[in-house]
């Protein structure tokens, strides 16, 4: 290892150590890099910005962001959560299925496990608190069903593989689409057994003429991803475009459907939004100037033989991203995992002849399941602080849905037509 690669790491270690934020860490650590080694700054400034520039997928980010933020300022939530409550009918622990079919139903409208968990997911655990549910348990399976967001379509993680890769984003869409229905099923499955022994209560009965109204409400909103994928398969918009159009799509229905947001309101979701914006965009920055660094220090390239002198075979290599990717999943932010990390894993799962549709949904899911994982999982603490649950019960309570999710995981892992059957069916890979 270089001099200036150790001064990097050095510097990247403690930033983290103490506790200060990822991309200040990753900007302050390529600094260190390139005043050690000389290097003309304004080169990585080109560099950076010309990311930014000619990559147009990377527009969709920030427009998915907005639908999102639009979706749970209006009552969008509202009405999916009513519309799945009548769904699940009379079944026992009717409340924790609507969490998990409201969580892949919001999951086709924003992408965003954040989101999620945010939104959707107050209203569904001070419901479920109301109706007699342990709140530990209503925050630990509003955390594991939130991970379906970047899983189904569309999704903000699978964009920003999509611009790393230079993959189809509509075919990593439709491979989601799979494994997240999947992970809903087996929640749904947890949430059976648990309810049967702890006997959580029954839903209410719902008359089909009261669940018709509650759908007629929910159609709008309902309508969203419907809009987002057929737009984008049948090719009238791309997948950036259908960001654009999310977003508008998203103002229409909250003013005039649902008549939920005034001027004030749009004014503080857009700065929201822009807030959410500047904190990706600093972090792709600085993940751009990191690659810079490392394509210079031919880092990929080592570690990559470095692996494939260990094992030739792609199904233990995929085991060996799986294991570093859950570990570093409970210390770092998932962000900083794909944008670090996952680039320098890309050239040697394609040397190993991986599909990088398939490989790119593993890594996406697996570093969902980093969302809810102890010690620093984001999910467990949002769930935690809205609902004023202690973080340590829901540390405990989220053990059996992170092994469903890990079963998922492993399944995705090694039956890859899971992840492939649809894109390979519908010409796009």
């Amino acid at each position: 290892m270089s001099f200036p690669l150790f001064i990097t790491l050095f510097v990247f270690i403690l930033i983290f150590i103490l506790r200060m934020p990822i991309a200040l860490g990753m900007l302050a650590s390529a600094a260190c890099y390139l005043l050690v080694k000389g290097a003309d700054l304004s080169l990585v400034v080109n560099q950076v910005m010309n990311t930014y520039y000619t990559n147009y997928v990377i527009i969709a980010v920030p427009l998915f962001i907005f639908t999102a933020n639009v979706m749970n300022s209006g009552k969008v939530t509202d009405m999916i959560f009513k519309f799945a409550g009548g769904l699940t009918g009379r079944m026992r622990g009717a409340l924790g299925q609507v969490n998990v079919l409201a969580s892949l139903i919001f999951s086709g409208m924003t992408g965003s496990a954040i989101a999620d968990a945010a939104g959707l997911g107050k209203i569904e655990i001070q419901a479920m608190k109301d109706d007699g549910y342990d709140p530990e348990f209503s925050c630990a399976i509003t955390a594991a069903s939130a991970t379906i967001g970047p899983i189904f379509p569309p999704s903000i993680p699978l964009v920003i593989y999509a611009m790393l890769s230079s993959t189809s984003v509509g075919a990593l869409f439709m491979g989601g689409m799979v494994p997240a229905i999947l992970l809903a099923l087996f929640l749904m499955i947890y949430v059976a057994i648990v309810a049967k022994k702890r006997n959580y209560p029954r839903g209410e009965k719902i008359v089909w003429t009261t669940f018709l109204a509650f759908t007629i409400k929910a159609l709008p909103a309902l309508l969203t991803p419907v809009i987002l994928l057929v737009g984008i398969y049948t090719g009238v918009m791309t997948p950036t475009e259908a960001g654009a159009i999310a977003g508008l799509y998203a103002i229409i229905i909250s003013v005039f459907a649902y008549k939920a947001m005034g001027i004030k309101d749009l004014y503080e979701v857009i700065k929201t939004t822009i807030k959410d914006v500047g904190a990706t965009s600093i972090m792709i920055g600085a993940a751009t100037i990191i690659s810079y660094i490392v394509a210079r220090e031919q880092l990929a390239t080592n570690i990559g033989n470095w692996i494939l002198g260990i094992t030739s075979s792609k199904w233990t290599f995929m085991l060996l991203v799986n294991i570093v990717i859950l570990i570093l999943g409970m210390f770092m932010d998932t962000s900083t995992i794909q944008l670090v990390f996952v680039p320098i894993m890309i050239p040697v799962a394609n040397a190993l002849g991986i599909d990088m549709i398939h490989f790119g949904l593993v890594v996406t899911f697996n570093m969902m399941v980093g969302l809810s994982t102890p010690p620093f999982g984001m999910l467990l603490f949002i769930t935690s602080g809205i609902s004023g649950t202690p973080l340590k019960g829901v540390m405990k309570e989220i053990f059996w849905p992170l092994i469903v999710m890990l079963i998922v995981l492993v399944l995705i892992t090694y039956i890859p037509e899971i992840t492939l059957f649809l894109p390979r069916a519908a010409g796009l890979i």
